[in-house]
Order: structure tokens, then sequence, then C-alpha cells
């Protein structure tokens, strides 16, 4: 792409054009230390949880069609402004770099809800089984299938901007991978939950695709059309970002708190059940962003695609897969449990895939026909984009 095309691009929620060269912190410190704050819910949950058990009963029993409203109205200020920042309208790209957008579509739709069922079933269902609670073996697969079958909407911004991605490859990707969720989650979700031999409530996990993807994505995109319209339009939509940012991630701590409000008695005389399930995630995370990272090296993607492509295809929409395994198992359901172990662990495992693929630039660039990154994105083609 050269540097004339760059500029007739449609410019993202986020238009800082940093160079290669400028320092950037990528994230802030909280969104860096997610996984601190995360620990730390965990541990207030099951303090206020143990002190207050009743105001936690009151809460999950505040339902409407199994849908608990408290966790609904959180998971919505979770959702939104995230996509608030996915432009629809880059769609119209997808063409541009259809080898990327080909093997990061494989790998989220094709390979990581049915590679993660798969480890599920043996480390869950086979090898750890002894040291995990019977009666929630399958509520512990379930949860690890919900974490796996939506791909991440609003922090794969960051994983791009960390890894020198070509921006409007990631914006495409996101948009396209908002719109295929729509037709794409449930189904997939109840052909493993299936095949799993677990009940789907179909009415509920539809009912959340409506609630927690439609809904959200409809009315995001209406806001974002709306603040567009105005004069200086993208000046406006950053401004309306970052106090929408520490309330998105807020609700989403509030959510654990709740959470492990709940989960809090089972933790404390299993812990390690959260260490065992990780490691499926964990496994499933380096073999989906290799796969996608070396498929992008055979079909000669340039670097500044591959990047994104292996982090989109490895890292989870877990606001979605959270609310879902609530809506689906309840709040004291392994599932639960299960999707929440994604949240722990995501940051510093996708910041480690960052650096690996950084520092494999000059390797990636070794093979034939694949274009330099100076050809690929241009010194001005930087996303500032946070979650």
């Amino acid at each position: 792409m050269n540097k004339q095309k760059s500029r007739n691009k449609p410019r993202s929620a986020h238009p800082s054009d940093r160079g290669p060269g400028e320092k950037s912190k990528g994230m802030s410190l909280f969104e860096r230390y997610l996984t601190v704050w995360v620990f730390l819910c965990i541990v207030a949950g099951i303090g206020l949880g143990h002190l207050f058990p009743e105001a936690f009963q009151t809460v999950g029993r505040l339902e409407v069609a199994q849908i608990n409203l408290p966790v609904a109205v959180l998971i919505w200020l979770m959702i939104i402004p995230m996509l608030i920042k996915v432009d629809l309208k880059a769609l119209k790209g997808v063409a541009q770099h259809w080898r990327g957008v080909g093997v990061t579509l494989f790998v989220n739709w094709g390979v990581k809800p049915f590679s993660m069922a798969l480890l599920g079933w043996l480390f869950i269902g086979q090898l750890f089984r002894p040291w995990l609670p019977a009666d929630q073996i399958d509520a512990y697969i379930a949860g690890l299938i919900l974490l796996a079958a939506a791909p991440c909407t609003a922090m794969v911004f960051v994983w791009s901007h960390l890894s020198r991605g070509e921006p409007h490859y990631t914006l495409t990707q996101v948009a396209l991978n908002d719109v295929i969720m729509i037709f794409a989650f449930a189904p997939i979700v109840g052909l493993l939950l299936g095949l799993s031999a677990i009940t789907v409530p179909w009415d509920t996990l539809l009912l959340s695709v409506m609630l927690y993807i439609v809904v959200p994505l409809i009315l995001a995109n209406i806001l974002r059309m709306a603040v567009l319209r105005q004069r200086d339009g993208y000046a406006r939509l950053d401004r309306l970002l970052k106090p929408l940012q520490p309330i998105s991630l807020t609700a989403l701590l509030a959510t654990l708190v709740l959470l492990f409000g709940f989960q809090g008695e089972q933790i404390l005389t299993q812990p390690m059940v959260i260490l065992l399930l990780a490691v499926p995630i964990l496994i499933q995370v380096f073999f989906n962003s290799g796969l996608a990272y070396l498929l992008n090296r055979a079909v000669r993607s340039p670097h500044c695609v591959a990047g994104p492509s292996a982090l989109i295809g490895a890292s989870n929409f877990f606001e979605l897969a959270v609310a879902t395994a609530i809506a689906l198992f309840g709040f004291e359901s392994g599932a639960a449990l299960a999707t929440v172990v994604g949240v722990l662990i995501e940051v510093p495992v996708m910041l480690l895939a960052v650096g690996v693929v950084n520092r494999s630039r000059a390797w990636y660039e070794r093979r034939t026909g694949v274009p330099s990154y100076e050809e690929c994105c241009p010194a001005s083609a930087h996303l500032n984009a946070g979650r």
C-alpha cells in the first residue's frame, strides 16, 4: 500500500499517527496491570461473598428469562464503549489484505472453538478429572467453549498497535468478526455443547446473542454515527471514548467481584481449579496464534498483517463469554468460573505473544515474496487504540 492510498483510507476512532520510531504506551497503566486488578477482584469477591452471602444471593435472584439484570447492565457498560471504536464501513476494505483476512477467519471460526473443545475434553474431561469436582466437569468444558467461540473485539487494537500492525487491516478484521458473531456464535456454541453431551438451552443462548451482541452493536453504531456527523467528529469521538474506557473496565471488575462472591467457597476449598483451567487456555492461545502466524507466512502476507492476524486469532471476547456463561449456567457454575480464568491470564499471555511476533519479524520477512514492513505499513499508519 502506498502513502497516497493510506491517506485516502477512512480514519479510525483513534487517529493519532505515530511513526514506528515514536514512543507509545499502547496500553494505559490500568490496562497493563489488568491481571493484578482481576486478582484483587478475586480476593475482594471471595471476602465479600463470605461476609455478605445474603446480599449476593439477592443480586443473583434479579433475573428475567434467566438473564441476570445487574450483570446485563454491567456487560453493556463493558461492551458498548468497545464497539463504538469499530467502524463497520471498514468492511469495504476487506479485499485489500484478503490473505490475512482469510487466515484469521479460518483460525477464529474454523479452528479455535473446535481446538478448545478438544483441549477441554482432553484436559478437563480426562487428565485433570480426578482433581476437579465431578459435578462441574461439563460446566468447565462449556465455559472453555464459550471463551473460544468469539474472537476479541476491542483489546486487539492494543495488540495490533504494540506489534506495529497495519491499522486498516485490524479495523476491517474486527468489523468483519463482529458481523460474523451475530450469525455464527450461537450455532457453534450449540454444536460444541451438544457434541460434549451438554444440554443447550437454545432460548437463553439466542437471547444472549441478541442482548450481548446485536443490541450493543446497533446502539454503538448509532452513537458513533451521531457523533461523527458533528463538526470535528473524530475529535469528539475520541473525547467521548476517554471517559467511557475506564467505565468499561470498572464494569468488568465489578462483574468479577459479583462472580467470585458466588464462587468463593468453591475456590477456597479447591484452589487448584484455577490453575488446572488455565492449562487448556494457555495451550490454545499459543497454538492458535502460532498457527495464524505461520499460515500468514506461508501465503506471504506482510508482517504488519501477520502480527495482528496471529493476535486476533488467539485472543478471546471474554466479556461476552462471561455474560453468556452466567446466563446459561448461573453465577455459581463452573462455566462462569472457567471464563473468568480467561480474563485472569489474557493480558500477560497476549503481551508475551506480542513480544514473540516483534522479535521474529526479521525471520518472517526472510521468506521470498513477503513484502517489507515499509511497503505494507507506512510510518504514518499506526493506531493509538486502547480498550
